[in-house]
Formats: C-alpha cells, sequence, structure tokens
C-alpha cells in the first residue's frame, strides 16, 4: 500500500479488514503452514508434519486461514488438501522476510 493510498481517510470497517489480515499473518504456526503451502496444495497430514505442531492446532489455523480467504480448501476422498488462495498474502511475508534479514 503505497503512503499516497494509505494517508487517505480509511473506514473504520476497512481498517478491521486489514488489522485481521495483520493477524492471520502474525503467528508463527500459521506462517510455517503458508511456507508449506506455498508451492502446491498439500494434504493435512503433510502440513502437520511441515508445522511440528499437532493436527489439532494446525486444523484450528487451517480454519482460520481458510476462513480469511489466505488458503483454499479441496477434498479428495478423504484427504483434504489446502493451497493458497491470495498470492499477495504469499508476497507480504516475503517483502516482510527480506526487509527483517537485511537489517
Amino acid at each position: 500500500m503505497s503512503k499516497e493510498k494509505f494517508g487517505r481517510a480509511v473506514a473504520a470497517g476497512e481498517l478491521e479488514r486489514i488489522a485481521t489480515r495483520f493477524k492471520m499473518l502474525g503467528e508463527p504456526t500459521r506462517l510455517r503452514i503458508l511456507q508449506a503451502v506455498c508451492k502446491e496444495p498439500r494434504t493435512v497430514s503433510d502440513i502437520v508434519s511441515a508445522a511440528g505442531s499437532t493436527q489439532a492446532n494446525v486444523s484450528k489455523h487451517l480454519a482460520l486461514l481458510a476462513a480469511s480467504g489466505i488458503l483454499t480448501r479441496a477434498r479428495d476422498g478423504q484427504c483434504v488438501y489446502y493451497g493458497i488462495k491470495d498470492q499477495l498474502a504469499v508476497k507480504l511475508c516475503e517483502l516482510v522476510r527480506a526487509q527483517v534479514a537485511g537489517q
């Protein structure tokens, strides 16, 4: 978001949606989940292994990420696959990572 665009008055509802998006990306387990699915959709069990957490915890975070529009969810038989829906979320993480790495 450019300074010019963000410098204008932003409606309270829009600020809430922006804050919610940052909250979704502000939790390390969720970031590990995004990293796990950023190249291709993966099953819940694959994501659990990659995230290094319990299935219950990962499932809770997957539900939040999917409900917020960051992840997609698709069932194939008994398997559920999650993938990236919002590429901007991945790009934002990459930008922040580059900034942090350069400090």
